[in-house]
């Protein structure tokens, strides 16, 4: 079987100043993409679906309910521009609009997964977006850098391209080359600094740190640039961020990578320490809970006062139990074996 390669584009990626989608990039886009369609399976996470339609409206401001109209009207649009300019490769494509659930419910799921499959066998490429129109804002993907992790952890694949308009994580004005361990350090050079999307170089950092640690090498390279894909593939060009040797289950995968937290909780230097050193979580090393979760839902750990998990875990005692203890020590809120740490 032909691995499996994640293709992320964002809407400035693909759109001119004037907001249009920029026909040339995307031209050249998808003859670097009939190159790799030879020895790869392609799944294409695309953005500009609002970008695309926010013109047809009269007043466009903005507002959640616009941005679902312009998507509806977009979404074709970009979908048809794919489908020409691959048709003169002898590529046929599909479109995929997913919602958040559809990872997060096991059965749904397993019938994405299977879709997918059978698009793979007729070797035709699938062009995927959120579903915004009928997206629920409680469920929503935070960003199309979320979607493109999920495919690539949840598919197996060996890689994931971040296409940007910037040339890789700069470091100042240097482009660092590669990274293999996300501190805050890595982080920081990410602070104050966003696209015009909706993510940004911190969700792009966040979503590499859980692709690398369920074994995906990520790329963050500069889409704009003419032949930047084929460059990609060999690593010559962009941020790379390695992959980690992964031997978790998928119960575990699943955890990172498909469920959806509804808390987070803070924890001292000590507690981050024991998650790091493959121990439970224990209430005594709680700074602060944020939101309320019943035994079995999953959390996000934060160390401190940093920015970006540490970790998830799935918990054992539900928020309402926790206040009910007059003593700390002692009291597992997750067990190890439901707790993943990022690397």
């Amino acid at each position: 079987m032909k691995p499996l390669l994640v293709l992320k584009f964002g809407t400035t990626t693909l759109t001119d100043s004037s907001g249009e989608i920029d026909d040339d990039t995307l031209a050249e886009i998808c003859r670097q993409i009939a190159i790799l369609h030879k020895k790869n399976r392609l799944a294409i996470v695309s953005s500009a679906a609002v970008g695309a339609g926010r013109r047809f409206l009269k007043k466009f401001t903005e507002k959640r309910i616009e941005k679902k109209a312009a998507a509806a009207i977009g979404n074709p649009i970009l979908i048809r521009k794919y489908a020409e300019l691959l048709e003169k490769h002898k590529i046929s494509v599909a479109q995929i609009l997913t919602e958040r659930e559809h990872f997060s419910d096991r059965k749904k799921f397993i019938q994405l997964r299977e879709t997918f499959d059978e698009l793979w066998k007729n070797n035709i490429v699938p062009i995927i977006n959120e579903n915004d129109v009928v997206a629920d804002f409680e469920l929503q993907f935070s960003d199309n850098d979320e979607l493109a992790t999920l495919i690539a952890t949840n598919f197996s694949a060996k890689k994931c391209f971040l296409g940007i308009t910037a040339d890789g994580v700069l470091d100042g004005e240097k482009v660092l080359s590669k990274i293999t361990k996300f501190d805050e350090k890595i982080f920081s050079l990410a602070r104050g600094k966003s696209e015009f999307g909706l993510g940004g170089m911190a969700s792009k950092l966040h979503f590499a740190r859980i692709a690398t640690t369920l074994g995906v090498d990520v790329l963050i390279f500069n889409a704009k640039t003419p032949g930047a894909i084929l460059d990609a593939e060999s690593l010559s060009t962009g941020t790379y961020c390695s992959a980690k040797k992964c031997k978790i289950s998928c119960q575990k995968k699943w955890l990172v990578a498909g469920s959806l937290p509804t808390a987070k909780i803070v924890v001292d230097f000590g507690a981050a320490t024991a998650l790091k050193n493959r121990k439970s979580l224990l209430l005594v090393g709680v700074r602060k809970i944020d939101g309320d979760f019943e035994r079995g839902d999953i959390f996000e750990v934060f160390k401190n006062d940093e920015t970006s998990p540490i970790a998830v875990a799935r918990a054992k005692i539900s928020s309402d139990e926790i206040k009910k203890k007059s003593q700390k020590k002692g009291v597992e809120i997750a067990n190890a074996d439901e707790i993943v740490v990022f690397s």
